[in-house]
């Protein structure tokens, strides 16, 4: 019969026991001293070296040379008490658990007086010592706190607690520990040298894993292992099998998975898992170390070889697995799955248990908690940062219209359809002109403006035709800026088809706020694509351009409620996705609250039957005083020019219209000083309550 790893190669010196020189190292320097007590209390887990420091500690003891910290290993009692030694008439080792008893703690006392029959000193090692009865401990109490010379007590336990309070006093207490993964794969490596037997790399972490810490139970495992080895020795897929640890691949598929988000993949390894006979809890228990390793490589990203013990190339696809999932849903994951450990102890399916933890890691938006929203906020980031999406300016980038539903340009179309000559724009005329040219001119616009509002509005297209967007002026009238900075600026036309006029750019090069005005209704026509563009578009109409630098827009808005609406995130980016449909390029787009420039006096008037719905400004067919005859401006502003929108979605219904009485209240409720109250009735005045009650009462009349 073979002899078991623990037992062949227990050690024998305090020099070979591993993983306790906290305990070993005190112990050496006291039997070199002399300094014995008589007393000792070996606590700790299981496996951890507690009985075989008591027997090293008794060989020390009774060693021809000693006390010493290395005995000899030549001595009779140092080969009587060696590891597969026979044993010595004056070292008693008692198991507790079946000599815990008072009897059997008065024959022990009895035998303490008795001199050691040929060693130095009488030693009683009294092993699970936590199993002694209360009554047992008491007949014990007073030999351990007053011994013959030559007796010393070691007592042995799992659960010094137990042990009675006034033996534990009279003790020296040493604590052992586990032993941790380095220093007992030192000691696997070595008793494998020693058996001569191949074992993979990748075997150890497994076994030690298996052990716990524990060097008795760890090497019963590899005792296990190396039974069932062929002549090629103990492989890994061997070692999986016969341990039942789940295989490392289904652990890196579902924790891909899980940083992926890949629902299909996630629940596709549950069921390899359960197509392979392994058990749900395992694999959970599994999951939670992975998950462990994970947070302490994301923690401390030098933590491998040291806090984590893995292989080498398991390490590698650890690192990049902690780099794809953020702390907090590392933290989060590992929760739902201790939190499923407990869940799964009195399951009848453990499988439908590991799925819904699955689904648990999967929607952290199906609760409130703080873990869970740190775990969204952690999935936005990483999707910011994704190479494929760069984000830039804090905006996503503005969405694109499909293949079949993409937006041209009223230029584009014309230019698809045919040649068009393009008007050149008249000179305008100086301020200094007489008023009667300036009507006439302003009269000429207003007519050529009516008349080609019915085919600008039929070539361009449905949209433009049925959502009232302000038609082109004729090709050589000049279109002046309104003094508003409003956006109803007519448009003129080229060669009678609906060429938008090129917006001008400023003086750099680049777009400025009348351009942007200029093209405000494709601007709004553009928008219309978008999902919850019209309500954009009816939040639009009292905006106003403030700015434009470069790609960014600034506008203003009189209602603080809605500026945040069009600052919003997703609402900046539709207009920005309008902007560059119209004009090109990648735009930024904010909206501040403050007060727009005055409006024209009057709305604009259409100058076409209903079906066109083309708007022509007022002021383009009025004629216009000289600037030395201008009326002063009005104290309060006129309200603001609303353009209304038609839509060609009549199940979609725009937001009412004020009427226009309530939007002069509305805008000049707070310009208005606040009336003052009214005087109270005679019938209520104070004085002449008290005048009429001495008058019917008294008979008094006033004097004159």
């Amino acid at each position: 019969m073979a002899l078991a790893l623990y037992r062949k190669y227990r050690p024998a010196t305090f020099a070979e026991v591993v993983g306790q020189e906290h305990v070993t190292d005190p112990l050496r320097t006291a039997l070199s001293a002399g300094r014995i007590n008589h007393a000792y209390l070996f606590s700790g887990p299981r496996g951890c070296g507690k009985t075989s420091s008591a027997r090293i500690m008794a060989r020390s003891l009774n060693c021809v040379e000693g006390p010493t910290q290395d005995p000899c290993g030549k001595c009779n009692s140092c080969k009587a008490l060696a590891p597969e030694g026979s044993g010595s008439v004056d070292v008693t080792e008692l198991d507790a658990a079946s000599h815990g008893g008072v009897d059997d703690a008065r024959e022990l006392r009895d035998k303490a007086f008795y001199a050691p029959a040929e060693s130095r000193y009488r030693v009683f090692i009294i092993d699970e010592a936590h199993m002694v009865t209360t009554q047992g401990f008491n007949a014990l109490l007073k030999i351990v706190e007053e011994p013959p010379e030559h007796v010393i007590f070691i007592f042995a336990t799992t659960e010094p607690d137990k042990v009675l309070t006034t033996i534990r006093s009279r003790t020296h207490h040493y604590p052992f520990r586990l032993i941790p993964p380095s220093s007992m794969r030192a000691l696997l490596e070595r008793n494998i040298a020693a058996e001569g037997v191949e074992v993979e790399p990748s075997v150890y972490p497994l076994v030690i894993r298996a052990g716990g810490g524990s060097a008795r139970d760890t090497q019963s495992v590899l005792d296990q292992l190396l039974a069932g080895a062929g002549p090629e020795g103990v492989s890994y897929s061997r070692a999986v099998a016969l341990l039942g640890v789940t295989d490392v691949a289904l652990i890196d598929d579902m924790v891909d998975a899980l940083a992926t988000e890949d629902a299909a993949t996630v629940f596709g390894t549950v069921e390899k898992l359960a197509e392979a006979g392994h058990d749900p809890r395992r694999f959970a228990t599994d999951l939670l170390d992975r998950l462990r390793d994970l947070v302490l490589l994301r923690a401390v990203p030098d933590s491998a070889g040291g806090l984590v013990s893995a292989p080498e190339e398991e390490l590698t696809r650890m690192v990049a697995q902690a780099e794809r999932i953020g702390l907090g849903t590392l933290s989060r994951y590992a929760d739902i799955v201790h939190n499923g450990l407990l869940e799964m102890r009195g399951a009848t399916s453990p499988r439908l248990v590991l799925e819904l933890l699955a689904a648990r890691m999967l929607l952290p938006s199906v609760t409130d908690a703080e873990k869970a929203l740190l775990a969204r906020i952690e999935r936005l980031e990483r999707r910011a940062t994704a190479p494929a999406a760069p984000v830039e300016g804090g905006v996503e980038p503005p969405m694109r219209a499909t293949a079949e539903g993409k937006f041209s340009r009223p230029s584009q179309r014309a230019a698809s359809a045919g040649p068009a000559p393009v008007a050149e724009a008249a000179e305008p005329a100086p301020s200094a002109a007489p008023p009667a040219a300036s009507a006439g001119s302003a009269a000429a616009s207003a007519g050529a403006g009516a008349v080609t509002s019915a085919a600008a509005a039929s070539a361009a297209g449905p949209q433009s035709a049925e959502s009232g967007t302000p038609a082109p002026a004729a090709s050589g009238t000049p279109a002046a800026p309104p003094s508003d900075g409003g956006w109803s600026t007519p448009r003129t036309p080229g060669g009678g088809t609906p060429a938008p006029a090129a917006p001008a750019p400023a003086a750099d090069g680049a777009m400025d706020a009348a351009a942007i005005r200029n093209i405000w209704p494709q601007l709004m026509t553009a928008l219309r694509k978008f999902t919850g563009g019209r309500s954009l578009e009816a939040m639009l109409t009292q905006a106003t351009v403030a700015s434009v630098e470069g790609h960014a827009l600034t506008l203003t808005h009189k209602s603080e409620p809605l500026s945040r609406r069009l600052s919003d995130q997703d609402n900046a980016r539709k207009i920005a996705g309008a902007l560059s449909d119209v004009l090109g390029g990648d735009w930024q787009v904010r909206c501040i609250h403050g007060n727009a420039p005055a409006t024209p006096a009057a709305r604009a008037q259409q100058a076409a039957p209903a079906p066109e719905r083309s708007f022509t400004r007022q002021s383009a067919a009025t004629a216009a005083p000289p600037a030395a005859a201008a009326p002063a401006r009005p104290a309060t502003p006129p309200p603001p020019v609303r353009l209304k929108v038609a839509t060609s979605e009549p199940d979609i219904p725009l937001p009412p219209e004020p009427a226009d009485e309530d939007d002069e209240d509305l805008y000049n409720e707070d310009a208005s000083p606040a009336p003052p109250p009214p005087p109270p009735p005679p019938d209520q005045d104070p004085d002449e309550l008290a005048r009429k009650l001495i008058s019917d009462h008294l008979g008094a009349r006033p004097l004159d």
